[in-house]
This record gives structure tokens, C-alpha cells and sequence, in this order.
């Protein structure tokens, strides 16, 4: 019963403090994200290293596999975010001093 009720609590928590995040925020977040699926990773890699039966194969195997997804998709998002911030580049207008700049074969 203890351990249910900390996991409420710590969902509950956890849910607040993400919803007051500032838009701001978020990017560097996601980098921290990141940081951590990658210690799950290497979690998974040492469970499979130490494992003695297939249960434990299994569960490093899963552990690998959803640390990669989130990790590859995390990366996906953060450069998608930065992305938006970046600026873009202004189309130059063709030269009218010479025949043909603007793509006709007219001179």
C-alpha cells in the first residue's frame, strides 16, 4: 500500500511541476530527457551483461529498446524545436541589369 501511494503522489507531483514549465523551457528539457533515457540505456546494458536467465534477457532487451526510441525520438523533437528558431534565408530578387535573370530566354 505505501509503495501505490507514492507512486500517486510522485505522478501527481510530477504532472504539476511539467504543466507550470514556461514554453521557454522546454528545449532544455528535452535535453535532460535525453541524459536520462541514456542512463537507461546503460542500465539495460548491464542487466543483459549480468542476466542468467531469459527474464532478464527480456527485460534488458526492453529496457534497450524503449531507451533508444525515446532518446532518437527526443533528439527528433529537440532539433525540431530548434528548428523553429532558426532564421530563414530571404530569396534574393533576379537582377534586371542583365537579359534573361529572371529565367526567360528573352534578351
Amino acid at each position: 500500500m505505501t509503495e501505490i501511494t507514492i507512486f500517486v503522489l510522485a505522478a501527481f507531483v510530477g504532472f504539476e511541476v511539467i504543466s507550470k514549465v514556461p514554453t521557454t523551457l522546454h528545449t532544455p528539457l528535452m535535453s535532460q530527457t535525453n541524459a536520462i533515457h541514456g542512463i537507461v540505456m546503460l542500465g539495460g546494458l548491464i542487466v543483459i551483461g549480468h542476466a542468467g536467465d531469459p527474464l532478464e534477457y527480456v527485460i534488458g532487451t526492453i529496457a534497450i529498446a524503449f531507451g533508444t526510441i525515446n532518446i532518437v525520438g527526443g533528439f527528433m523533437v529537440t532539433d525540431r524545436i530548434l528548428g523553429m528558431f532558426t532564421r530563414k534565408a530571404k530569396p534574393s530578387a533576379p537582377s534586371a541589369s542583365r537579359p534573361g535573370a529572371d529565367g526567360s530566354d528573352k534578351g
